[in-house]
């Protein structure tokens, strides 16, 4: 999924404070998601939805919710049961029906990729504050992967806010035209990643650097959120091979699912990643 009304580079240099909100009302999405790829084969058994789940026996919600892409909700399902973590399922009006309480009986709320504005469309005012407040005073942690690290941050699209007011824009390539691709993310280590990048954002001003964009910018990032934990991605380390198709990768997918899984493990367990 894209949005055709992006400013251009030249407005995001700009630094009158008029057009720095006309930017950002222009830029918060959503990353592109997966359309055009056929779903995973993976088939992860079938969760339970969080209606059907006595509190605290799962630890994890996965949101696949409107504005979330199916494909990529499956491929976070796989990794989830990859990883022998049991999870359960929201979908918007699920989210909407929850009370803080309940959020809070679980450890690890993960918003996947699609599109932020769609996602915020469709929950309520109450339901994404009572999330933010479940991380900030009820110590949830976070993961939002592309469009789920645009949810995260601060939106007038009904986000989050889980960034201390910060919004983020798209990675650099977005505004060359480039909407999909394959990417070498870095480590404070010196390492190198290859993995599937779909108009995701980048997270320049809030938490700790965990990864960063061939250009520097930040890819993944980590910190404290209030009592909660978070962790935003702005590249997709869980895509399946299928989503592939017609590029070129240096890393394979096992290495993306390592990784992945890592991202899933610290957020769950509030570990700090080895960041810059």
């Amino acid at each position: 999924m894209r949005l055709f009304f992006a400013p251009t580079r030249s407005v995001f240099r700009c630094a009158c404070v008029g057009v720095a909100l006309f930017t950002m009302l222009m830029i918060e999405a959503g990353c592109g998601g997966v359309s055009n790829f056929s779903k995973s084969n993976q088939q992860p058994k079938t969760p339970q939805s969080v209606a059907d789940v006595v509190m605290s026996t799962r630890p994890v919600i996965l949101f696949n919710g409107t504005g979330t892409i199916a494909n990529d909700v499956s491929a976070v399902a796989a990794i989830l049961s990859e990883s022998g973590l049991a999870y359960a399922t929201a979908n918007s009006a699920q989210l909407n029906a929850m009370t803080q309480a309940q959020l809070n009986s679980y450890k690890l709320l993960i918003v996947p990729g699609g599109n932020s504005i769609t996602i915020g469309k469709y929950l309520t005012k109450t339901a994404t504050t009572n999330i933010h407040n479940a991380v900030i005073n009820g110590g949830l942690h976070y993961l939002g992967i592309c469009a789920g690290g645009f949810f995260g941050g601060y939106s007038i699209y009904n986000g989050l806010n889980l960034t201390s007011g910060r919004w983020f824009s798209f990675y650099e390539d977005y505004y060359h035209g480039i909407h999909k691709e394959s990417l070498n993310i870095s480590y404070p280590s010196g390492g190198k990643l290859d993995v599937y990048w779909q108009d995701g954002p980048q997270f320049t001003g809030w938490g700790s650097i965990v990864a960063r964009f061939p250009d520097g910018a930040p890819a993944v990032v980590e910190g404290k959120s209030g009592a909660g934990w978070v962790i935003l991605t702005g590249v997709h380390a869980e895509a399946p091979a299928s989503w592939r198709y017609g590029m070129t990768f240096s890393s394979s997918v096992a290495s993306n699912t390592a990784y992945a899984k890592t991202l899933v493990s610290a957020a769950l367990h509030g570990t700090w990643l080895p960041h810059y």
